[in-house]
């Protein structure tokens, strides 16, 4: 219990917390309220008498905007009189708003008699920059300024190595009898069946001098605001709701996920990657969070070609693995990434981004249609194809390649990056230049995408190009990667040009993006399938026959919803539809094992077990936004859902529902310029679509 934890998020800051709503500082504990990758808050803790109060409830609530925590007192001795456990109530509800951290402590007593109690809630701040909470080790550090102290108000400052100062202030109405150290004293005496209440604003990054009478109604101020913006995103998004509570749950705390997750840039709304270790702009994590909630929720899609195009790399600089026309890996604030302690102020360190960049900007176009858009983000498409051409491919095989170049650069720069996630089947690693086997169909994809929108825009000349430059790399790549004895494509091409003959999750990819022959995608998909590869719960990264599988390991046999979502699209563009349906009801058997029903960023790959759950992973992001956006694109497999936004057509392909759903209702579903309401309906042989509401011109196709 004491390893559970309590996440709430908005914008650049985001906490976790324990189950009683503190901030426990044990050894490696990464607890804490964080700000642009800064821990600001790595200690808070509230006592009675010197004790840690019972806990009887903690909840996050539905739609993630507050944390709520029922604590009880112990027992305890006061004055010869000894004051029975469960006599207080105390209720802590925590919301986080512009960079302040919210808490609202009600303290009720539910004895017969009066009591006397105190309370202490201490607070420390260390300033790590997130890799040094993850482990990193630091030559030197900056100065920590004294704790300053006034009647209803602690603050932290600290002077960082790169010139930036941040501070943490915290103040507290009613102000303390007295503060000691950073520890706030309060000295109560509660009659029999009366409550009082206790504000603490923790404000990231700045020294309040909001006066102490404030805070209640800075406080009501505040939760006002979230609540707005809360019933905004209820009001623009698609609703779905079905026949199975449980499933709706699952649906239900996706949204309220994806809805934390979505932070507001310069460039506009941009799905940060996972709390905690990846809150921020990762370019590989948002494209593909926003394909899987394109047909919900397209204005996310426009937020991040918006920042990944503002953000493209114009120059060469090894540091950070950056070449012109290149898509950014990722970007971090902390005083390390300032000071070049580590390369990710700006990396782009990824081989995959830049032609995923493409795809987006493709599939955002054919369902919206919103060339206007499209047309101020080309020069960025083209710099992007330019790329591929010319630094993606190393080696000019016509194949792209990657190899860092970077001295604390990663080593593998697909999704899967860990240092020991690409090698032979002898389990040797890979030395560069790597080739991996789904960068090539991004490669094609990206290719037939950037055809149509240059058809669109008039460059006849330049679509016709890039289609047949598609078509001959699907050729190259079918004749090369496809390994026969194993029925799938090679991991990947090492630096020598041989093939890494494991079978892994990376070649399901391949069918997304239809780069796949048909006769090879059909013995593919049954490779994919088999009980060394599927284990009840999903589809492994690795095969549990390869030399390296460890199915505790990251990448090397761990079960990652993103991935099985993207190889489920693959299947149902080629009519595997009972293979989609068997790794959806896959994913939701593991969400009812999970807490909250929150699907992690990954979690271990063992086989099922009767009447147990998944093992889960123990330093998984959660939530992480391409596992929430999971569950969308494997229900938008299903019902072989596309969008065309300049003929305003929803298109239907053997629309297919599992044994557990007997009705999806969809309601706001944005197609072009208008909207549709839709139930659709199971039945014994058959899956029927009502329509509920359809203004305007939209048509509705359905192919069985």
């Amino acid at each position: 219990m004491h390893n559970q934890t309590r996440t709430l998020k908005h914008g650049d800051t985001f906490a976790v917390f324990n189950l009683w709503g503190d901030v426990s500082n044990y050894d490696r504990s990464y607890q804490g309220i964080y700000h642009q990758g800064t821990r600001y808050l790595s200690h808070l803790e509230l006592q009675v008498e010197d004790k840690i109060p019972q806990l009887l409830n903690s909840t996050i609530t539905y739609n993630n905007e507050k944390l709520l925590v029922d604590i009880t007192n112990q027992k305890y001795k006061k004055n010869q009189t000894v004051i029975e456990s469960n006599s207080l109530y105390i209720s802590r509800s925590k919301f986080i708003w512009k960079g302040v951290c919210r808490e609202l402590i009600r303290i009720t007593n539910f004895g017969l008699h009066a009591v006397e109690f105190n309370m202490s809630i201490r607070f420390e701040a260390d300033f790590s920059d997130i890799f040094e909470v993850r482990g990193a080790r630091r030559d030197s550090r900056g100065r920590q300024r004294p704790v300053i102290k006034n009647s209803d108000s602690i603050s932290f400052v600290y002077e960082g190595l790169d010139n930036k100062t941040r501070a943490t202030n915290i103040k507290l109405s009613p102000e303390p009898n007295h503060i000691h150290d950073s520890i706030a004293f309060y000295n109560w005496k509660l009659e029999p069946g009366h409550s009082e209440n206790l504000y603490i604003a923790i404000s990231c990054n700045g020294l309040s001098n909001n006066k102490i009478d404030d805070l209640m109604s800075a406080h009501s101020n505040a939760w006002t605001e979230t609540t707005k913006d809360l019933e905004l995103y209820e009001q623009s998004r698609c609703h779905l709701t079905t026949s199975n509570e449980q499933f709706n749950n699952l649906l239900n705390r996706s949204f309220a996920d994806l809805h934390i997750m979505l932070t507001p840039t310069e460039s506009g709304i941009y799905p940060y990657a996972g709390v905690p270790w990846y809150a921020t702009v990762f370019g590989r994590d948002g494209i593909i969070t926003a394909l899987q909630t394109l047909w919900i929720k397209p204005d996310i899609a426009k937020g991040v070609l918006s920042k990944l195009a503002d953000t493209q790399a114009t120059e060469i600089d090894s540091k950070k693995d950056s070449q012109p026309g290149k898509i950014l890996h990722e970007m971090r604030d902390g005083e390390m990434a300032q000071l070049g302690e580590i390369p990710f102020k700006e990396y782009y360190g990824s081989i995959d981004s830049t032609p995923l960049f493409i795809i987006l900007a493709g599939s955002y176009f054919e369902q919206t249609g919103d060339i206007d858009f499209i047309r101020t983000i080309w020069p960025n498409i083209q710099n992007a194809l330019d790329w591929i051409n010319e630094y993606g491919d190393i080696d000019r095989d016509g194949f792209v390649e990657y190899m860092s170049s970077s001295e604390n650069g990663l080593r593998n720069q697909g999704w899967k990056d860990s240092h020991d996630s690409i090698f032979n089947e002898h389990g040797k690693l890979a030395e560069g230049p790597i080739a991996l086997s789904e960068v090539q169909g991004y490669v094609y994809d990206a290719r037939i995408k950037a055809g149509k929108i240059a058809e669109a825009l008039g460059h006849s000349t330049l679509s016709k190009s890039l289609m047949h430059e598609a078509e001959q790399l699907k050729i190259k790549f079918n004749n090369v990667f496809w390994q026969d004895e194993s029925a799938t494509y090679a991991l990947a091409l090492d630096g020598n040009k041989s093939p890494c003959r494991v079978v892994s999750s990376n070649p399901g990819h391949c069918l997304f993006t239809e780069i796949a022959d048909n006769n090879k995608a059909s013995r593919l998909v049954e490779a994919l399938m088999k009980e060394d590869m599927f284990t009840k719960w999903g589809i492994r990264t690795l095969s549990s026959n390869e030399v390296r599988y460890n199915p505790m390991s990251y990448h090397n046999g761990s079960i990652w919803p993103h991935d099985n979502s993207i190889i489920a699209g693959g299947f149902a563009k080629y009519g595997y539809k009972d293979y989609v349906i068997d790794i959806l009801t896959a994913f939701f058997r593991a969400s009812a094992f999970m807490e909250l029903h929150r699907l992690p960023e990954l979690y271990c790959g063992f086989n099922k077990k009767i009447e147990e759950g998944p093992t889960l992973y123990p330093v998984a992001c959660s939530p992480q936004a391409w596992a929430i956006g999971s569950i969308f694109l494997l229900l938008q497999a299903c019902l072989g859902i596309s969008i065309d936004g300049v003929r305003k057509e929803l298109k239907f392909s053997k629309p297919v529902l599992p044994s557990f759903l007997d009705r999806l209702k969809i309601q706001n579903l944005s197609v072009g310029d208008g909207f549709v309401d839709l139930e659709i309906r199971k039945y014994s042989t058959d899956v029927g679509i009502n329509i509920l509401k359809k203004p305007g011109s939209v048509t509705i196709l359905v192919n069985k």
